[in-house]
């Protein structure tokens, strides 16, 4: 893609003045590995200070998590993905499995049978891999993460709220 996709219409809003051209430079680019980093640090900074600190997220912070930051990370995937990729895109999948954890696994490519798909290396950083694939939650505390990104007002609140 060229610098012009740049100023393409996506609003990256921010209620904690984030900075989101970098995630939309390397998407852009279809950099999904880095995309997929560079968004874990994103919602630790949006966790706040501990979470930036262990460099990882616990559930409770995810409630921390402005809406308008959320949606933006999310519309980044969407768009960058042309409809692949995004936490909206594994909510919908998560909701359409009856919200059932060990079916949704498989769907994403995060499982295969009994065993866990292993980071980075089992993982496909591009556009083959399944629906929802990225971007990654770290499942090694369980789903509790996940979970909260799913039932965040992001999803069920409009907008402007």
């Amino acid at each position: 893609m060229t610098d012009s996709s740049l100023s393409s219409p996506i609003s990256l809003e921010s209620e904690r003045g984030i900075d989101y051209t970098p995630l939309q430079a390397v998407l852009v680019d279809g950099k999904f590995q880095e995309a997929d980093q560079l968004t874990r640090e994103l919602l630790c900074q949006l966790g706040g200070a501990g979470a930036v600190a262990r460099k990882w997220l616990y559930f409770t912070e995810v409630d921390l998590i402005p809406a308008v930051d959320l949606r933006t990370l999310d519309r980044l995937w969407v768009a960058y993905s042309n409809g692949k990729f995004g936490f909206s895109v594994q909510r919908q999948l998560w909701l359409g499995v009856s919200q059932d954890w060990d079916k949704l696994w498989p769907k994403l490519g995060w499982k295969n049978g009994n065993s866990w798909t292993r980071f980075p290396q089992e993982f496909t950083w591009d556009l083959s891999a399944p629906k929802g694939h990225l971007p990654l939650s770290n499942q090694l505390r369980g789903v509790r993460v996940l979970a909260a990104l799913f039932a965040h007002p992001a999803w069920t609140k409009s907008p402007q709220s």
